[in-house]
């Protein structure tokens, strides 16, 4: 497959151009390296998170991790080159509070703006809450197979991000997931295909990059698609071969590589066919230099994922792994555990000759050059007030509810439930439920329905809901990885709900909200659809498919194991 034309044709589709390469030299990067000093271009290495909702709140985590006690302060002790936002930082609460922290920590900055990162991959890791604009994830779209729709996607997404001053999207995840008990990565990913998560992925990166001017990130290289271990809590190997990697695990990035992508994400994974030494690829030379610098041409920025990860610190102490990293040649160093001890290993590296300055500056450069190229030397302050006016505009909303229209995906429909005529008949919405969408309530809402939570029920919880569904004339019953019953559903509570609810002979329709495998571990289920998401826009498509006012049009993108193939899915006429 050559990944240029997958490119091509989705840029064909868009109207959009690939953007040239950037130099590899520009007057103005030369002039603001040859005035930094070592330890600011050690600080541009690294991108790490700060507590408080503006850049002037004193915390008192910043005081425990940093020695200082704003988010201001803790920009400059470092030099940053960059910062992430999580909710759990206080950072993200609404446009104008985030717009305002943005312009803080940017006055903030030493001599060089600053990348202002946050992951928003949409669906299962979605960190902007509303109003901003909320789309489905990357397998729904995957069931859309719509490169027009995952362009569109990137490209509000990167709008909304850059109007509060976030200029690095961690998105889109060009992993290929063919197993089905991955942990971490599951619906993140586009599709088990690899020409449709090369496509999509393309066409997402466009998105961001030329439809918003927002970088780009293709994670988690060299692909994350077949772990059955999360790199969040162990080391995990993945034992493809190299011509499986060629032909599962590359597309994606070769394809993200022909689009002009930004930056790549290392993944903490281990692939001896590609590095047989048991380093994580984050650290691994022939991995990061070898593979994607020299086979793959990539020139732009190599971030790793979080150094938090227990995946990363297993085998090297948190002093070596920055170094490693740079010394496998990592550009961008995300999120260390202790900031502190990375910023002086680094340094110490380069006084004992271990690294050179001439291999930092060479990592300086490509920072450089990307925030040249997104127009940050600028240092333009965004306006908090249009920030506003751009977060969730009515048209942004228009566009993530007609793209999600086009995702779900009727799996099984054997009794000929659906569409379902109302007529009159009362409904109840159960099972599992998200509490920061609500999607019971938002489903139960649109269906004009009844509403019972049951999350992972205990055997009285099952009850009442055995008794809530003999009470009415439908059950729909949401489901989130019942696979799972080891981490997610420990003990198979789901799954024994969604027995006793079909053993009440009651018309019953399953809906995965998350993973689309739990129909294989759900017996004598008849009616069975997927989302791939939980948010309020797929709720919303959910009960347009349900009452047959939109077709459902989804198809899957992975195969569920032994009982339906890639490509399934069932359609019928809208009311």
């Amino acid at each position: 497959m050559r990944m240029r034309s997958v490119a091509l044709l989705a840029l064909a589709a868009l109207g959009a151009t690939i953007p040239a390469a950037p130099a590899s030299a520009s007057s103005p990067i030369d002039s603001i390296l040859a005035r930094m000093t070592l330890p600011q271009k050690v600080g541009q290495l690294f991108t790490t998170y700060a507590y408080g909702n503006d850049a002037t709140t004193p915390s008192a985590e910043n005081r425990r991790l940093y020695g200082v006690d704003t988010p201001a302060e803790v920009v400059a002790k470092y030099h940053l080159g960059g910062v992430i936002y999580f909710a759990w930082t206080n950072s993200l609460q609404n446009p104008r509070q985030i717009a305002t922290l943005s312009n803080g920590l940017q006055a903030a900055a030493t001599g060089v703006p600053l990348s202002i990162s946050t992951d928003q991959e949409h669906g299962v890791v979605t960190r902007l809450p509303a109003p901003a604009t909320q789309f489905p994830g990357g397998m729904a779209l995957g069931a859309g197979r719509n490169p027009v729709d995952a362009y569109r996607t990137g490209q509000i997404t990167g709008r909304e991000l850059r109007a509060v001053g976030i200029n690095q999207a961690w998105a889109p995840v060009a992993d290929v997931n063919v197993n089905p008990a991955n942990p971490v990565i599951g619906v993140r990913s586009f599709s088990s295909d690899p020409h449709l998560a090369a496509t999509m992925t393309a066409a997402q990166v466009l998105g961001l990059q030329a439809g918003a001017n927002t970088a780009a990130s293709a994670k988690h290289f060299p692909g994350h698609g077949d772990t059955a271990t999360d790199s969040h809590t162990g080391l995990p190997v993945i034992n493809h071969t190299r011509e499986q990697w060629q032909r599962i695990d590359a597309p994606p990035f070769r394809a993200a590589i022909a689009a002009g992508v930004d930056t790549i994400m290392s993944a903490h994974i281990v692939v001896p066919a590609l590095d047989p030494s048991g380093d994580p690829a984050t650290l691994s030379r022939p991995i990061i230099t070898g593979l994607l610098r020299g086979e793959l041409g990539y020139r732009g920025v190599i971030v790793t994922d979080s150094l938090e990860m227990a995946a990363v610190r297993q085998k090297y102490g948190d002093d070596r792994v920055p170094v490693l990293a740079l010394k496998a040649g990592v550009d961008m160093l995300l999120m260390p555990p202790n900031m502190q001890v990375a910023f002086d290993a680094v340094l110490g590296a380069v006084a004992s000759g271990e690294l050179t300055e001439a291999r930092i500056d060479e990592s300086v450069r490509r920072i450089l050059t990307l925030k040249q190229k997104r127009g940050l030397l600028s240092g333009k302050p965004v306006d908090p007030a249009a920030a506003e006016r751009v977060v969730g505009a009515p048209a942004h909303l228009r566009v993530a509810q007609a793209v999600t229209d086009r995702t779900v995906t009727a799996v099984r429909n054997d009794a000929g439930l659906l569409p379902y005529p109302r007529d009159g008949k009362s409904v109840l919405v159960t099972g599992w439920n998200s509490s920061a969408y609500n999607n019971v309530a938002a489903l139960a809402g649109a269906l004009d329905a009844t509403a019972l939570v049951t999350n992972l029920p205990n055997d009285a919880k099952i009850a009442e809901a055995v008794a809530a569904a003999q009470g009415h004339d439908l059950t729909v019953v949401l489901t989130s990885r019942a696979w799972d019953t080891t981490v997610a559903d420990p003990g198979g509570r789901q799954q024994a709900l969604v027995k006793a609810l079909v053993a009440t002979g009651k018309p019953v329709v399953v809906v995965a909200v998350r993973d689309p495998y739990d129909i294989a571990h759900l017996p004598g289920v008849t009616t069975y659809l997927t989302t791939y998401s939980f948010t309020g826009v797929a709720m919303e498509s959910l009960a347009k498919v349900l009452l047959g006012t939109t077709a459902p049009r989804g198809r899957l993108p992975v195969e569920i194991p032994g009982l339906y193939p890639y490509g399934h899915g069932l359609t019928w006429s809208a009311r």
